[in-house]
């Protein structure tokens, strides 16, 4: 805690490799000397967002219209990354752990590690591969990096959000290791509430809005990226 009372998060880099422009986005204040580099940044006090959409235990469940919160605070901060600032920003590891949550559970994306900046004169940029298995479209193994890499990893969020299954969970039958694949399956079957958990409250009252989430979710994920939504539309 600071002495203006904030409660803050310390992160001590333990190799010097680690450079200050991997937490820019989170950071509050620095701390070097010859023998210890030290960041002071946002502390979250909810956590990560897998926390609570994986998480068993009850204590730890979100209502509806706190989901809806959290999936507009992403859109709107990569429509920002994206577009907004002053360097337009590829994320390219948006992930449940990526996202951090304050204790009104205001969603914030943190770890720009693996961030690449693209110019404004440019659409894509050249880089190998980065992220998480299962975020990314395997089309980006062989194309240079655009914002729509991280509008994929979106998509994938917002349906592990409302299906509280993890991209791949490979304690799952065969058949349902890859949630991408399982919920196509279901959609063509016109079964998508089997992929929901029923007993939450929000698909009873809100099973609309909880379908219309969904294509919006598998309209970010559309194999052909140039299909794809920007994060505007999204928010919109």
């Amino acid at each position: 805690m600071t002495q203006d009372g904030t409660m803050v998060a310390v992160k001590r880099l333990e190799n010097i490799g680690q450079g200050i422009d991997e937490f820019l986005a989170e950071l509050i204040d620095f701390y070097i000397d010859k023998r210890h580099r030290v960041l002071v940044y946002e502390y979250m006090s909810r956590g990560s967002l897998d926390k609570w959409i994986f998480h068993e235990n009850s204590s730890f469940y979100l209502d509806w219209k706190t989901r809806k919160k959290i999936v507009l605070d992403i859109a709107k901060g990569l429509a920002y990354i994206h577009g907004d600032c002053r360097q337009r920003i590829a994320h390219l590891d948006v992930k449940p752990q990526n996202i951090l949550l304050d204790d009104s559970f205001n969603a914030k994306i943190y770890d720009f590690g693996l961030s690449k900046l693209i110019n404004r004169d440019e659409s894509q940029v050249v880089t190998r591969m980065r992220g998480t298995l299962g975020y990314l479209a395997l089309e980006w193994q062989h194309s240079r990096i655009t914002v729509k890499a991280d509008i994929y990893s979106f998509g994938i969020v917002v349906l592990e959000g409302i299906t509280g299954r993890m991209v791949l969970d490979y304690s799952q039958p065969d058949s349902d290791v890859c949630l991408l694949k399982l919920v196509k399956n279901k959609g063509q079957e016109k079964r998508l509430s089997d992929i929901i958990d029923l007993t939450r409250e929000y698909v009873h009252q809100h099973i609309e809005e909880v379908n219309a989430m969904i294509m919006l979710a598998l309209w970010c994920v559309n194999e052909d990226h140039t299909r794809q939504p920007f994060m505007h539309s999204v928010v919109s």
